[in-house]
């Protein structure tokens, strides 16, 4: 039986564990997830706004959440233990993105893209745009994008533990522990040290370390372009409601959403101020300077918002294009990497612990090819740029 530490028990290592110990007919592993922290304060899985889309500009992105909605959408009986079945609280709203008139091109070539792989994506003038939503302006707007189907929000840390809970019944062995460094044979990973002292002994190592990926692969000499970046999310009241409101993403780059009877927003920082590794500390002076006088003159309503709450969390961004990053580098034999997902590992786990578990299981993709996010892009350097990061 092969043995498979896994180091990162957040929604990617937990989804990986599951797809590892899911057939009971097929070859047996010994699967030990490692996680530092079973609170999982800090992890991204528990603190992301946990949103799922299919309004990607590539064509590998937009097939991993094709898979990830329709495994969301039947995911209580799938991962369902015993009479607990898992509710995620899935809904469908949609995201709508609004180009102003230098976006347009770009939004014209996404759409494309995503109706050549069937999602249903309607392009809206400004008149149709308010007509859907009156209570939206559209100063400054020239078209807009709004997913249909297929598109809305979870909650993350119930998808964290239901992945958690099923890889556990089938096997998957969870242990409290920090990851310190990798024991090696020439190219071959034979152990994970802990910071106990203890090693455990593998024949196949995943790295599902979130934020913190980069140190576990430079403890095999692989340069892995992977850095935590400090995302702050903001919650906030507002007197009246907007009927049928579906994440709204401005043209300023903000974006939005309900969450029960308020809203969630945040945004991303300049590239010269999103600093690698940030402490997680809100940065509530962009609240006031930035976001709340955008939301005011996008949504007039909410000149009338109050914040409520506010939390920062970590995108596992990869700086190199901002795409996963998964599968073996050629240096090492046996160390697999699903990785640099930057703010969409959550929509794409069931895809990437599919794909992850095929790979370790058969040498090879056998239902989604996912070699378009192989390390070889990077060591080639072949960028696979993301156009709609947020």
């Amino acid at each position: 039986m092969r043995r498979v530490v896994i180091i990162g028990g957040g929604a990617i290592g937990s989804a990986i564990a599951y797809f590892l110990t899911k057939d009971p007919e097929a070859e047996p592993f010994e699967v030990t997830v490692v996680e530092r922290d079973f609170s999982y304060k800090q992890a991204s899985s528990a603190l992301s706004a946990s949103s799922i889309r299919q309004q990607f500009s590539t064509a590998i992105n937009i097939e991993m959440s094709l898979y990830g909605i329709d495994f969301f959408r039947h995911l209580g009986e799938t991962l369902r233990v015993g009479d607990d079945v898992p509710d995620i609280g899935l809904v469908e709203p949609g995201y709508l993105y609004l180009a102003s008139p230098a976006g347009v091109e770009v939004l014209r070539e996404n759409h494309a893209m995503q109706k050549a792989h069937a999602v249903d994506v309607a392009l809206m003038t400004p008149d149709e745009l308010k007509a859907r939503f009156p209570w939206i302006s559209t100063e400054g707007v020239e078209l807009a994008s709004l997913g249909l189907s297929g598109e809305g929000w979870y909650d993350g840390y119930s998808l964290l533990q239901a992945f958690r809970k099923k890889a556990a019944l089938q096997g998957a062995r969870y242990m409290q522990a920090h990851a310190t460094g990798l024991h090696h044979n020439g190219r071959t990973v034979t152990g994970v040290q802990l910071d106990n002292g203890d090693t455990l002994d593998a024949d196949i190592v995943v790295n599902a370390a979130g934020a913190w990926a980069a140190k576990v692969a430079e403890w095999a000499g692989i340069d892995l372009p992977v850095r935590g970046r400090r995302r702050s999310v903001f919650s906030f009241s507002c007197p009246e409601t907007l009927p049928g409101c579906p994440l709204v993403i401005d043209t300023s780059g903000i974006w939005l959403r309900p969450e029960g009877r308020q809203f969630i927003c945040g945004f991303a920082p300049p590239e010269d101020q999103d600093h690698d590794d940030a402490p997680l500390d809100v940065e509530y002076g962009a609240f006031d300077e930035l976001i709340w006088p955008a939301l005011a003159e996008r949504i007039p309503a909410f000149e009338a918002i109050r914040m409520t709450g506010a939390w920062a969390g970590y995108y596992e961004m990869n700086v190199f294009d901002h795409n996963a990053i998964l599968g073996l580098h050629p240096d090492c034999d046996n160390l697999f990497f699903a990785n640099g997902f930057s703010g969409h590992g959550l929509q794409q786990c069931p895809a990437a612990g599919r794909g992850i578990a095929e790979l370790i299981r058969f040498g090879a993709y056998r239902s989604l090819d996912l070699s378009p996010v192989s390390f070889a892009r990077i060591l080639e350097n072949r960028p696979l740029l993301e156009k709609n990061v947020i």
